[in-house]
């Protein structure tokens, strides 16, 4: 695809006039679904064409985007136009991947691409990462997040945040990653114990003659969340207060105020970006992260008092799309704007009229810079070969046959490992679901590709919260689940019975202890089902969780390497069932 010669082309037919723009207005948001509404509910698929005709509409044929100015403001010098593009949580993820229903998704190779064009085609452009570019696939965490860094190189970001998962290794790994990139890891808000900041506090930057100024936070939830023995020397500085005290030396400076965040985008007001939009003046734009949100529209505070709205941004997870913020700016404050997620070689899954499924392009196909991809290869190469370690034995074969139907010793270890890992963030119970175990664990020798062949879905470890009535819902749920289907329970730091006679799960134990419905119990579980897989729609409802982007392979390798002797391990009798076909008797689906 050339995206550059499609733009020029495009542009080329574009009419002007404000019949035209109304038109071109109404049409395009009948094509695409695009909503200029201040809060827009989080939805995605409907909005993107292909990546060059949303290029196109943003930059030469849309209509405006939502007005955050007076006609006043308007006169005076003419207006000059700034391209945020970001990206946020992209986790390990520097070449393309499988991600359902489609392979060769994302990369960094595309978004070289793509970046590159948009760059032809504007003037002032800013790329920004709101951070967390730590945790992900093989390749990148075997080498800690080496081959992403100088893949962000390669592509020319300008600055990217610190996020909590830059703590999930050493200091000296932090320092040695900010010496190896070749653009500021921002955040503010971190003090060593004698004061000296972690990292730079922000950036001013003088893009043809416009004067912007980037300032890093990262969430103080990484005192919880991040490993205590990589921040126990550190102090977070609350968000709100740090961005009061540096917000309004910045504004005597710059023309714009960028808070370029890992806080994560929350309904309420009171925590995350939107308390930190709330409740300090002076910030134009925030580009964030840490929540994997997906917008369709920027979310917009405006505050009591203040004529100066400040815009919210967010490029959902793992590099799969590029956010693009076109900012229309005059003296000194956005008079207009407008938003788009650019897909990366996402696809879609269609019934053709044989009913055999089919993939699609959300938009079309971004071909991959050969040169970027040259120089990440090789990491792809060395991690498969690193995966031939072995990380345990087993005294005998774990089968995964019956963990669709019933508790088995494979589905307890896996449990149990994921139990074991969020013990530190106190966690009372572990939940997967059958269905995302694949295959056996063989006897002998463990290798870390016959844990990925067991566990081959990159689904992260997430712990999410509930109460203790509505966690009755939950083993409602389970005692409707026939066997036999991928959401069939395997768990660990609780037990229970399954009635199917009567359709009703009862003596449930969590820690030991009854169920008690007056208190909050925090699960960890999987990003499938926390996400409403399988119709766990208790977990997906849950208003507070912590996705830690660990995959649960990766968490279960960990486990066995600390404990051996976990390969040993029988049956725990966790779950006790009552009525429903035998095992033998149930056939399986994948």
């Amino acid at each position: 695809m050339d995206i550059q010669n499609t733009i020029s082309r495009n542009v080329a037919r574009c009419g002007s006039g404000s019949e035209t723009d109304a038109v071109r207005k109404k049409a395009m948001h009948d094509m695409m679904g695009i909503s200029h509404r201040k809060n827009g509910a989080p939805f995605f698929w409907r909005m993107i064409l292909s990546a060059a005709f949303i290029i196109l509409i943003v930059t030469g044929c849309a209509a405006g985007g939502h007005t955050v100015a007076s006609d006043d403001d308007r006169r005076g010098s003419p207006p000059v136009d700034l391209v945020i593009l970001h990206t946020n949580d992209t986790h390990g993820h520097p070449l393309k991947f499988y991600y359902y229903p489609a392979p060769d998704v994302g990369g960094l190779a595309a978004r070289a691409t793509l970046v590159a064009a948009i760059r032809k085609e504007s003037q002032r452009v800013l790329l920004l990462d709101a951070g967390d570019i730590n945790t992900g696939r093989a390749e990148s965490n075997l080498f800690n997040a080496v081959p992403d860094i100088r893949g962000f190189n390669y592509i020319g970001y300008d600055a990217m945040a610190i996020g909590n998962h830059e703590f999930d290794h050493a200091p000296d790994i932090l320092k040695k990653q900010m010496q190896q990139a070749r653009f500021p890891f921002l955040s503010a808000n971190i003090r060593r114990s004698d004061g000296t900041p972690v990292a730079q506090p922000y950036l001013i930057k003088d893009l043809d003659g416009l004067k912007v100024a980037v300032f890093g936070l990262t969430t103080t939830e990484t005192r919880i969340s991040a490993n205590p023995v990589n921040t126990k020397d550190l102090m977070f500085d609350d968000e709100v207060e740090t961005a009061r005290r540096i917000v309004p030396q910045l504004r005597d400076k710059v023309d714009i105020v960028i808070a370029l965040t890992h806080l994560g985008i929350y309904p309420s007001n009171d925590r995350g970006s939107r308390r930190l939009a709330s409740q300090v003046a002076g910030i134009d734009v925030i580009v964030d992260g840490h929540s994997h949100t997906k917008l369709d529209a920027p979310i917009v505070i405006r505050r009591s008092g203040d004529d100066r709205d400040t815009i919210i941004v967010q490029a959902w997870m793992w590099g799969l799309v590029l956010g693009r913020l076109d900012l229309s700016i005059q003296g000194g404050r956005v008079i207009d704007y407008r938003f788009v997620s650019l897909p990366v070689n996402l696809r879609r899954a269609e019934k053709d009229a044989a009913g055999r499924l089919r993939l699609h392009y959300v938009g079309d196909r971004i071909e991959e810079d050969r040169d970027l991809l040259a120089l990440l290869e090789p990491y792809a190469q060395k991690a498969t070969a690193a995966l031939s370690e072995v990380v345990g034995t087993s005294t005998k074969r774990l089968s995964f046959q019956e963990v669709r139907s019933a508790e088995t010793a494979l589905g307890d270890l896996v449990a149990d490992a994921l139990l074991w890992h969020a013990k530190p963030l106190k966690a009372d119970c572990a939940l997967v679901n059958g269905g995302s175990i694949r295959s056996d664990i063989p006897a002998g020798a463990i290798t870390k590709q016959e844990i990925y062949t067991t566990l081959p879905f990159d689904s992260t470890v997430v712990l999410v919260t509930v109460p203790g009535k509505k966690l009755q819902t939950l083993f409602n749920h389970i005692a409707a689940i026939p066997r036999g289907s991928g959401g069939f329970p395997q768990v660990a730091g609780m037990s229970f019975t399954i009635d199917y006679s009567t359709g009703v799960c009862r003596d449930i134990m969590i820690g030991g202890v009854p169920l008690q419905p007056e208190r909050n119990y925090t699960i960890v579980t999987n990003s499938f089902l926390s996400s409403g897989g399988d119709g766990y729609a208790s977990l997906k409802e849950a208003r507070d969780k912590y996705d830690t982007s660990l995959f649960m392979r990766d968490v279960v390798i960990s486990y066995i390497q600390s404990n051996p002797e976990v390969l040993t391990i029988e049956k725990a009798r966790r779950i006790k069932i009552i009525g429903g076909l035998s095992c033998t008797a149930l056939q399986y689906a994948a």
